[in-house]
């Protein structure tokens, strides 16, 4: 029987393959892969989840925390982003946001008060943790 590879396996391999077309940025004479972000992980974070967030015009979340890291990728609309102690960002389609496992999310608004926002969210963490904790 084959194993099939993990998740970091599969992540590296597509890093490793692709690492020539990193200096070849989309929109110069076709297609390419730009690297927007790299963050080294922690031990012993062994599941990766992915999920799209959707907030209504106007709504926020409650603060809470991931116990992962975590990174965003804003899909549609603005929103406003915030760990605490860092800086708020509003983030618009294409940029990213990053959240460690030790950091609280006191902020994701929709500043939109007629369309919604969406963003991906890709999370590394320790398997049978919850997705979203509470803040304390």
């Amino acid at each position: 029987m084959m194993r099939r590879p993990s998740l970091l396996t599969a992540l590296l391999s597509l890093a490793f393959v692709t690492q020539p077309a990193l200096a070849h940025e989309a929109g110069h004479g076709g297609g390419g892969v730009v690297q927007r972000l790299s963050q080294p992980l922690q031990p012993g974070l062994d599941e990766g989840v992915l999920l799209v967030v959707t907030l209504a015009p106007g709504e926020a979340s409650p603060a809470h925390r991931h116990q992962a890291h975590a990174f965003v990728y804003m899909l549609e609309g603005e929103v406003l982003m915030q760990v605490a102690g860092g800086p708020e960002r509003r983030l618009k389609p294409g940029d990213v946001f990053e959240e460690k496992p030790d950091d609280i999310h006191t902020q994701a608004r929709n500043l939109s008060s007629t369309a919604p926002a969406r963003f991906a969210v890709f999370m590394v963490k320790k398997r049978g943790v919850p997705v979203v904790l509470p803040a304390h």
